[in-house]
């Protein structure tokens, strides 16, 4: 079995802190180049900007291995500066999905340089009681950069929440998807030779699943799993009632995914994984069906189409500054997927 320690973690924290709003990913790029590339056959940046990675199978006496593509999405939500506003004061728009009441007060990064501002909007001490009754508007929200500050139209921006490690949890921004990034760079380093291992790096996933469309023409593999990151509504009802509706939990290992609003997962890939899991005494958990997508939703309708499943590690606080983590999900969702990896042959497309 695969460890997390202070080398895993160390790479997670360099890539949680690294700033990579969709359309602008290289800060994360740059890092994953640099550990993949003594360990690959190939490697390519596309024509999107995602990373394309390929460890060839070992020689087996003519046989076909299978091609087996792992997609993790590099780029994070975050904002967009769309108009200089003077004195320091910058007019932004959302990239990606962003709940605007996560934003008054939080300080952020802007631009190449990481500058440091804070969003602002009017103080509650001057707030009319209609104007206290309704969220406010990202409209009405603006990145103060200060005086000496300088950022200009175009310029990505994102929470400057630094990483850390608190007993069993990771808190972070963007381990969605971090994570999954670090999980295929550890897959790569450790990769079955079995199989022929296609690893996609992809870009603007949270504008629409772009780069793993791209990179799945590119591969064209026999079947795909998206790594990511899930959200977990595992905290208490406000009411004591039991929570029923908890899409995954903190603790209970990888989601196996079954079906979202973009993928049916494929059930021999589901039962493969699952029946993995229960043989090695792996933990995990089927997400329940329901909302929200990965980068198989895409992945699965290219070419001629493509038998898909999503594995993701859950996570607290969805494409909010901080997100909450286990390691021991992490440690499982990579000890998953590598015994899953190793086991793999044609049979297992046989219908």
């Amino acid at each position: 079995m695969l460890s997390i320690g202070t080398p895993q973690i160390n790479l997670l924290e360099k890539l949680c802190n690294a700033m990579s709003v969709s359309g602008d990913e290289g800060e994360v790029r740059r890092i994953v180049l640099e550990e993949v590339k003594p360990f690959a056959d190939e490697v390519k940046v596309d024509a999107l900007g995602s990373v394309l990675v390929r460890k060839n199978a070992a020689a087996s006496a003519g046989k076909k291995p299978l091609r087996v593509l792992l997609d993790a999405h590099m780029d994070e939500v975050g904002f967009m500066i769309v108009n200089d506003e003077g004195d320091g004061f910058y007019q932004f728009e959302a990239v990606g999905g962003i709940d605007p009441r996560h934003l008054v007060g939080k300080q952020v990064i802007v631009g190449k340089d990481h500058s440091k501002g804070v969003i602002g909007a009017k103080p509650i001490h001057l707030a009319s009681s209609g104007e206290m009754d309704h969220a406010i508007s990202i409209d009405s929200m603006k990145i103060d950069l200060g005086l000496e500050g300088k950022a200009k139209v175009g310029d990505r921006a994102t929470f400057a929440t630094k990483f850390k490690k608190v007993g069993p949890s990771i808190m972070s921004k963007s381990i969605d998807d971090r994570i999954g990034v670090a999980i295929l760079i550890e897959l790569l380093k450790n990769a079955p030779k079995n199989i022929e291992l296609c690893l996609a790096f992809s870009v603007q996933e949270e504008i629409g699943l772009r780069g793993a469309k791209v990179a799945a023409h590119y591969f064209d593999p026999d079947l795909a799993i998206a790594v990511d990151s899930t959200p977990a509504r595992d905290l208490p009802d406000y009411d004591g009632n039991e929570n029923t509706k908890y899409n995954t939990q903190l603790g209970l290992g990888p989601a196996i995914y079954v079906a979202n609003s973009s993928t049916i997962d494929d059930p021999r890939l589901v039962k493969f994984l699952e029946d993995t899991a229960a043989k090695n005494k792996i933990p995990y958990q089927l997400r329940q069906p329901g909302g929200g997508g990965t980068n198989a939703g895409a992945i699965q309708l290219s070419r001629a189409g493509v038998p898909v499943v999503s594995v993701s590690v859950p996570h607290r606080y969805t494409h909010s500054p901080i997100s909450v983590s286990r390691v021991d999900d992490w440690k499982n969702t990579l000890n998953l997927l590598h015994t899953a990896l190793k086991a793999m042959s044609p049979d297992l497309l046989k219908r």
